[in-house]
Parts: structure tokens; C-alpha cells; sequence
């Protein structure tokens, strides 16, 4: 980190500090930040060389804002930030029900008198996207805010990305892109491992990403974040919709899916029913291009991301264990996975990496398949980075090193020429393969397979660290709680229908 960027930083987060001490949230902060970046940046693009009307009126410019003091600097931005929500384009999306969270006014005008200060249309976009990547690190942290959930570790999400490894002139699409880490870290592959000429800049700029995200205030973030990486334009269409990818079949089609569905098995919607209480409905998606119905969130993620990818398209897609084990939906899924795509690979993650706690997940890679008799997937490879494997959030976090491994195992390169590292005369090797044969005779098409022995119920004198240890038995009992739940839920649903 350059000195530059070191002090901004520093200056970022001392009024961070203060603003916590004074009632403020990550989450609130960082959305102020948001706007005013924004607004600084539509104030300097304005402005001599670039003269860009960015489509905010006079009244509400960054110029005017800085002239206000105390209560009026509150009535201002509140007005402000009503006006420029209801504006068409990039700027309409990043003020969409926006609020003030900064009731002290004179800590306001502080932040605005530091944003000012800085030049942010010249400064480096990996200055700003070290802040702001900082910040929703900061954010995720956070657990009091939840925003964790929108936020897949950055080394994973580097190993998969690096596994796929994505080309210029395609498409990448993420249907819950949350803050839009996957679309940052795409960005960075393509503009490191290739010498982009112009027309491939453009795509990149403009055309490569698309995706969904339904909670407004990720959505801000995400479009935010990718902005300050240089991906779209200030006064162009925001790339992610704020839709359910899941209602319908959206028509357009991708040359590459990166993505983390929401954790939680059901999809529903909360009501008010006539007695005035707060009730959960179930969401089931009738969908033509779904194999099956169900309300799995994530069962129908997968089917719509095998709608929503090209023929030859590759995916990498972190999907918790009840997706590789459940029946019903489930068995019907992943037979049809088998069957029209090449499942290739999956990759079985450790606990404790996630800010959800009680999460067991795993990605699975594979590619979209035109239609054939014959199933796609000879095999499938699994590596196993789960067992006798052990990550904290804060002491022992997943690094993208701890991965290396398993991608020299996927080699990228070329995946059609892998060797095992298991063999019955190295029974302790993480990665297998598993013919189509093998895994369809199995109960229910079971894909949550392992062969490793757990070293800590065989060698009592070598057990993890007791914090480890305490975090897994909290990540298995929150895991069982949730199943309890679901099956509870379940059982009360049919007893009221019956």
C-alpha cells in the first residue's frame, strides 16, 4: 500500500471510529461514504477536462452541499438525497431510499470536508478499491449489521475464479452478487492475464457482468464497488438488477457463472394475516425451465443457473451439503446435473470460513452440455478440504495459499489431465475421482462423499486448539438447530394443512 493510500485509509477509518462512538454502523458509514464519493466524483467529472453532465441538478451539486452548515446541512442532504434516489440510471440506483445516518451534523460536514479534500476521479483505482474493499471487509466483520452473509471469503472467490479462468469478450454473470466480490476479482484476472486492446477494454468496462441482487442497500454497495474498480460508467445503466433472479427465465445467457447463493434453505415471504400477525408463506417457483419444484433456495439456484448458462459455459458455485445429500427435489436435481452437464469437480470446504455461522459448504464446477442420450459426467473429482482441516474467522482465517494445492489438483490448464492423490497406498490423499457409474448407484445420487479418517477421534493428544474446537461444536449444534427448524416448520405446515 502506497504512502497515499496509507493515509487515506487511516483518515477513512479514524472517522469510522468516531461515528461507531457515536451510535453509527459499518453498514450506515459506509453507505454515507457511498454517496458523497459519488457525489465528489460527479462533481470533479463535471468539471474541466472531462465537462460530463451527470444529471444532477444545480441545486443538489457537490458545490452547494459543502456551503451548508448545521441544521441546514441536514435539511439539505436529506432533500438531496430524496432527490437524486428518484433520478434514471447509475445515479438513481446509488440514491434509491437513501437516508441520512449521520444525525450530528457538524460529523457530517467533517466527512464532507474529507472527501473534498481528495481528488477521487484521479486517484488510483486500486487505491479506492482497497478502501472501499476495507470498508465492506469492515462491514462483514460486523456481525451486529448481518452483512456477513453478503460476503464470500475473497481468497475463495479468488480460487475459483482462477479455476474457471475467464476470457476477454465473454460474459459473467452472478444472480446474487451481494457487494460483487466475484465480478472485482474476474476484473482483476482479466486485466492481470491479458494485454486487453481497446474494443476488449470496452466489453470489460461495459458489457462483461450482469447479475441480480434484491437487498437495496447490497445492491448500492455492489454498484459502488464496481464503479470505484472502474467497471461502468457514472452517468450509464447499473449492470445488477434489483429483481429476483429466481421469478423467471431472464432470456439473456452467460459464458460463465460465479456465484454464492443466499444461505437458507427456504425461499418465503412474511405477511400480516387477518389477525394482525406476522406470518411466513413458502415461495415455489413455477418455472418451465426448472427440472422440479420446490421452495430450496438453493436447489433452485442451480436450476436456474443451468438455465441461465451458454452451451460449453462454465460455472463454480458455493452450494451448502443438504444440496449434495437431500432426497425428493434434490435426487431429481442431481441426476439432472449428471445428466446435461459435465459436473466435473467439487470442492468440499472447511467450517469456520464463513461469517454464517453453522455453514458446511462446498463448490461445485461444471459445464453446461447441449442435449445428448448419454449423461454428460464420466466423473467426478472431489478434493477435500474439510477434514482434519481447521479455520477460525479471526486466528486461523482461510488464506488464498491454503488453496494452492487443491487448484494445482483442478489444473486449470487443461482438467482433462488430473491425477489422483489418493490411492489405496496414499490413503491421507484429498483428491478422487468417483466414475458416473459409482455415484449413481449410491443412495439417493448422494454427492457428499468422503473417504478421509478425522485424526481427532483416533490421536486424543493432537486435538485443535479448545477456541477451534469450541467453534466447531458451535458450527455443528447451529447447523442441526437450523435442520430442527426446517423439519419443525415443515411438520407445522402439513398439521395446519391436514
Amino acid at each position: 500500500m502506497s504512502e497515499n493510500t496509507s493515509s487515506i485509509v487511516s483518515k477513512v477509518w479514524s472517522f469510522c471510529n468516531v461515528l461507531r462512538d457515536g451510535g453509527v454502523s459499518y453498514g450506515d458509514y459506509l453507505e454515507q461514504l457511498t454517496y458523497l464519493i459519488f457525489l465528489k466524483m460527479a462533481e470533479e467529472y463535471r468539471k474541466p477536462p472531462y465537462n460530463r453532465n451527470i444529471g444532477i441538478p444545480e441545486e443538489y451539486t457537490w458545490d452547494r452541499l459543502k456551503q451548508q452548515r448545521g441544521a441546514e446541512l441536514d435539511t439539505h442532504y436529506r432533500e438531496l438525497l430524496e432527490e437524486l434516489g428518484q433520478k434514471p440510471g447509475m445515479l438513481g440506483q446509488i440514491f434509491l431510499k437513501s437516508q441520512n445516518k449521520v444525525s450530528d451534523p457538524a460529523m457530517l460536514y467533517k466527512i464532507i470536508d474529507m472527501i473534498d479534500k481528495e481528488s477521487w476521479v484521479m486517484m488510483g483505482v486500486d487505491t479506492k478499491g482497497e478502501i472501499y474493499e476495507g470498508l465492506l471487509q469492515k462491514n462483514a466483520e460486523d456481525t451486529k449489521s448481518g452483512a456477513g452473509q453478503y460476503f464470500t471469503p475473497r481468497p475463495l472467490i479468488k480460487v475459483m475464479v482462477q479455476c474457471l479462468q475467464p476470457e476477454p469478450m465473454k460474459t459473467i454473470g452472478d444472480p446474487c452478487c451481494g457487494t460483487g466480490g466475484f465480478f472485482l476479482a474476474a476484473y482483476d484476472f482479466l486485466t492481470s492475464h491479458h494485454r486487453l486492446d481497446r474494443d476488449q477494454s470496452r466489453f470489460l468496462k461495459n458489457k462483461t457482468f450482469g447479475g441480480n441482487e434484491i437487498v437495496a442497500g447490497t445492491r448500492r454497495l455492489a454498484l459502488m464497488n464496481m464503479f470505484l474498480h472502474n467497471i461502468g460508467e457514472i452517468d450509464g445503466e447499473p449492470m445488477i438488477s434489483n429483481s429476483d433472479a429466481l421469478i423467471a427465465d431472464p432470456g439473456y445467457r452467460y459464458d460463465y457463472i460465479l456465484t454464492n447463493p443466499p444461505f437458507g434453505k427456504k425461499s418465503s415471504m412474511t405477511f400480516t394475516n387477518e389477525e394482525g400477525e406476522q406470518e411466513k408463506e413458502e415461495l415455489t417457483y413455477n418455472r418451465q425451465d426448472f427440472w422440479t419444484t420446490t421452495s430450496n433456495k438453493q436447489l433452485n439456484f442451480l436450476q436456474h443457473i443451468h438455465t441461465i448458462l451458454k452451451t460449453g459455459g462454465q460455472a463454480a458455485v458455493v452450494l451448502p451439503d443438504n444440496v449434495l445429500f437431500e432426497g425428493g427435489a434434490g435426487e431429481t436435481i442431481r441426476k439432472k446435473l449428471l445428466e446435461t452437464t459435465d459436473l466435473h469437480t467439487i470442492l468440499r470446504l472447511p467450517t469456520g470460513i464463513f461469517y454464517a455461522n453453522g455453514v458446511k459448504a462446498n463448490v461445485l464446477f461444471f459445464e453446461a452440455k447441449p442435449a445428448s442420450k448419454e449423461p454428460w459426467t464420466k466423473e467426478v473429482w472431489i478434493y477435500d478440504y474439510r477434514t482434519n482441516v481447521h479455520h477460525t474467522l479471526k486466528k486461523n482465517p482461510l488464506k488464498y495459499s491454503d488453496l494452492e494445492d487443491f487448484i494445482r489438483c483442478y489444473n486449470p490448464e487443461n482438467r482433462f489431465n488430473r491425477k489422483e492423490t489418493w490411492s489405496e497406498e496414499s490413503p491421507e490423499g484429498r483428491f478422487r475421482k468417483f466414475s458416473y457409474d459409482e455415484i449413481i448407484a449410491r443412495d439417493k445420487t448422494n454427492l457428499d462423499i468422503f473417504w478421509l479418517k478425522d485424526k481427532s477421534l483416533a490421536d486424543l493428544d493432537n486435538l485443535p486448539d479448545p477456541d477451534i474446537l469450541a467453534n466447531e461444536i458451535i458450527e455443528n449444534m447451529e447447523a442441526s438447530l437450523a435442520s430442527f427448524k426446517e423439519i419443525m416448520a415443515t411438520i407445522n405446515g402439513e398439521s395446519e394443512e391436514n
